[in-house]
This record gives structure tokens, sequence and C-alpha cells, in this order.
């Protein structure tokens, strides 16, 4: 399967930010979803139900309501039920989901033994539990891997995403970053005296292979890339040179600091943008220790060639842009 990997769906789920007012480009191209409240990880029941949520971590609950809206889920909606899916992967992004648990961990150790650890608790200490639980929660089956490769972690996992899908791995790919904004990131991110608004959030793309979804954006390949200028993080540009200027959005400076999750915001974005303006998109986020990394968001085939601005019949494989 050499097909290019296409965004049917995605989500932004960002606690405490005004989409509407941070990102008016979002507004414009989506004002319903811009207008969706994110609430706090201590609310995720209102979203996703009470039952199952008990020690599950704040960048846990935050991917776990970022997939149930990029989903299309109802608010409170039953978990699924039945068999998982042996066809649906999750690949998940977060340098510090858990931080906040294994430094609690390392110090009731500390202080009192190895019987000082809750076996609830115990779990939560392995890095893959943000990836293992959405795939638990909500019955995907398939491969499963979670990404913590530093700034560069959001794209790697689209990367990884494209790879279970050109290779015939899965039929859909559920991609999500995560991060948390606790005293403990917050003391790790400033304790050498930089100047770092950690942010807690969450977004989701869905990725599947080109079955003719005329729409979509398509997702090209992830790639090497130079440091943008002025940038701490990366940056979405919207349009290119032949389009003339094109637009250059700075979510970090927006929205908050979402390392790890920040590759993922960019492109949940960025497919929303391309998916309703018809420009390309061009993703690129890193730092100057880990690198950078780029990825280009381009319209449907549809799209391209300016038919649905001509027709009031939506072409085959189409959904609402909003």
């Amino acid at each position: 399967m050499t097909s290019t990997p296409v965004i049917v769906d995605w989500s932004l789920y960002l606690p405490g930010v005004d989409l509407a007012a941070a990102l008016p480009e979002l507004a414009a191209a989506a004002p319903r979803r811009a207008a969706e409240p994110a609430l706090p990880p201590e609310h995720a029941p209102d979203l996703l139900g009470r039952k199952g949520l008990l020690n599950k971590e704040p960048a846990t609950r935050l991917a776990l309501c970022a997939v149930h809206r990029a989903l299309r889920r109802a608010d409170g909606a039953p978990r699924a039920a039945g068999p998982a899916d042996p066809r649906v992967a999750v690949v998940a992004s977060s340098n510090l989901g858990n931080l906040a648990t294994v430094v609690d961990v390392v110090r009731a150790v500390r202080r009192g033994g190895r019987g000082e650890i809750s076996p609830l608790v115990a779990p939560n200490v392995s890095s893959n539990v943000l990836a293992s639980a959405v795939a638990i929660w909500f019955r995907f089956s398939g491969p499963n891997l979670m990404v913590c490769s530093g700034a560069t972690a959001g794209l790697d996992a689209l990367a990884l995403g494209s790879l279970l899908l050109r290779s015939g791995r899965a039929d859909r790919v559920v991609v999500v970053g995560a991060e948390p904004a606790d005293e403990v990131v917050m003391a790790l991110a400033n304790g050498g005296g930089a100047r770092v608004r950690p942010a807690a959030g969450a977004a989701c793309v869905v990725l599947e292979p080109d079955r003719g979804q005329v729409v979509e954006p398509r997702l090209g390949p992830v790639r090497a890339s130079s440091a943008p200028p002025s940038m701490d993080r990366g940056l979405l540009r919207i349009g290119t040179a032949t389009d003339g200027d094109p637009d250059v959005i700075d979510i970090a400076a927006r929205c908050g600091d979402l390392y790890g999750a920040l590759g993922v915001v960019q492109a949940a974005l960025a497919a929303a943008l391309v998916r309703a303006g018809n420009r390309p998109a061009q993703v690129v986020c890193g730092d100057t220790v880990d690198g950078w990394r780029a990825v280009d968001v381009l319209p449907g085939p549809a799209r391209l060639v300016g038919r649905l601005a001509s027709s009031p019949t939506p072409a085959p494989g189409t959904r609402p842009v909003d």
C-alpha cells in the first residue's frame, strides 16, 4: 500500500485556551469546533463518563478527551462495547505525560520502600500508559506505539502512523499527542531559568489510506528540516510562495508550549485550515537540541480542482467542513 495518508478527522483539546480568540484562523474555518469547550482533566468525566477514569493521569485524561472529540462521539456517550478492532492502531506522543507519577513513586520508595507504592498507581509509571489507555478505552487492538522523542515527538508519531498505513498493518491510525502542566512539569521547564510556558492540552488526527476521499487533506512524508527563523518550537505555514506570502502561525506563542504534543496540535489545525481554505500547509516543529522535522498537509483532489465551490451536491466521501 503506497497511497498518501488522508486526515479524515481531527480535534484540538486545549483547556484554558479560547480557541476562537487565540486562533481566529480556526474560528473562520471551523467555527463550531473552535467554540467547543475543553474541560480541565479533573472534569473529564463530564465528557467521557465517570466509569474507568480513577487513577488516570491528567495527560491520559486529556488524550482520551481529544480522541473522543476526533471520533465525533457525543458528550457523555457510553464507552464502546463488543470486540476490539485489530485494524485500528494508536500512536501517541508525550514526553512528560507520566513524569509527576514517576517522581511521586521515586519519592515514596525513598521514604518507605516499595511497600509505599499503590498497586493502582504503579501501572502509570510505564511510559506507554497513555497510548495503551487510549487503545483500551476505545477498543483499538491494532499496533500500539508511544513516542517520547522530545520536541519532534508529534511529527515522529505522524510518521509512524503513516508507516503503519502504508505497510498495511492498520486500516486506521489514531494519532494523539498530550502533555500536562502540573507542578513537576513547571519546575522542570523553568529549573534552568528559561522562560517557558508549559501548557496542558491534547490533539488528535485520524489517518486512513486514500479511499477516494475527495475533500480530506493529504499528509505528506515527514522529513528532516532546518530551524524556522525566530521560533523556539516550530511554526505552521499556510500557503506557499507561489500563491502569495504564506501566513505563519506560532501556536506555542499563542497557546503555550505543548512540547511533545505540538506537532499533532499543528497537524490538526493544518487539517482544518487546509480543508476549509484550499491552500497547502507546512508544519515544522522541534528545537535546537532535538532537531527539526517538517510535514506538508495538502488539499484533497476535489479542493485542488475547485469542484466543490461550484457544485451544490457534495461529492462522494465528503463530510461537512465544520
